[in-house]
């Protein structure tokens, strides 16, 4: 796929009106946002590394790298994302934190992204949410690459993704689960909206040419072509996926093992 073209369908979410309907009406109904996250920090926590320097690509209103942020007081961290309406809500949303953040509006759909940050590298963690999969799989395998580069060595990197699913049985039970966990969300906010309309406004978003899917199992086999190491997928159910790895450290490093 040309990566060059003038028109790329993940350009939608640089609109103001497609980036506020999913900040107010689908992020919190992500079904167990909570649970990854919990898993996110405990792989994070295990890693053997003292946390630093953070990245978050893609960063959307900045829950991960904030997250982060709270449970590593001795960090920094740098949210890039293309679109403005989202860079707005991280900002909104680090006031507390605003001394150990720096905010980039970047395209990493461009390779020349990596500049923006180079100025903050080496990073310690590098993080994505729900971002990367607009891409084409080529883009994805390069841009795990160009993260590889970014990373200090014993460096992580974790995507928490939407992956494809093997069969359409797998894609319809995930739809019911996003379908009945945004309608749950929608009654917690005392919304009147059916179950039906939820199902609709899901199945008819306009966002769905953005999607470009690709399987856990074969991103994973791109970060071990690229040199990570201890790749693993840490939480999956359905589409939903946190997989990553770390770049190795040298060889007479301290890494810390399980006895």
């Amino acid at each position: 796929m040309n990566e060059q073209r003038k028109t790329r369908s993940d350009k939608v979410w640089q609109q103001r009106e497609l980036a506020t309907r999913f900040l107010e009406g689908i992020r919190g109904g992500v079904p167990l946002a909570a649970e990854q996250i919990d898993v996110l920090h405990r792989v994070v926590d295990g890693c053997g590394i003292p946390i630093v320097k953070i990245l978050d690509l893609g960063c959307g209103d900045g829950i991960l790298g904030l997250s982060l942020l709270e449970r590593h007081p001795r960090a920094q961290a740098v949210f890039v994302d293309f679109s403005e309406t989202m860079l707005a809500a991280a900002k909104q949303r680090s006031q507390s934190d605003s001394l150990r953040c720096h905010f980039l509006n970047a395209d990493y759909g461009e390779r020349c992204w990596v500049e923006s940050v180079s100025d903050h590298r080496p990073f310690d963690l590098v993080v994505s949410g729900f971002s990367i999969h607009h891409q084409p799989d080529e883009r994805k395998a390069a841009l795990y690459g160009e993260i590889f580069e970014l990373l200090a060595p014993g460096g992580v990197f974790l995507n928490l993704e939407h992956v494809s699913s093997q069969s359409k049985w797998g894609e319809a039970a995930f739809d019911n689960l996003m379908i009945d966990s945004l309608w749950d969300y929608h009654r917690q906010r005392q919304s009147k909206h059916s179950r039906e309309q939820v199902a609709d406004e899901y199945v008819n978003r306009t966002d769905w040419s953005a999607n470009i899917l690709a399987s856990v199992e074969e991103q994973c086999r791109w970060l071990c072509e690229i040199g990570f190491t201890d790749v693993d997928c840490y939480f999956k159910i359905l589409e939903l996926a946190l997989f990553g790895g770390r770049k190795a450290l040298p060889a007479n490093s301290v890494h810390q093992k399980r006895e």
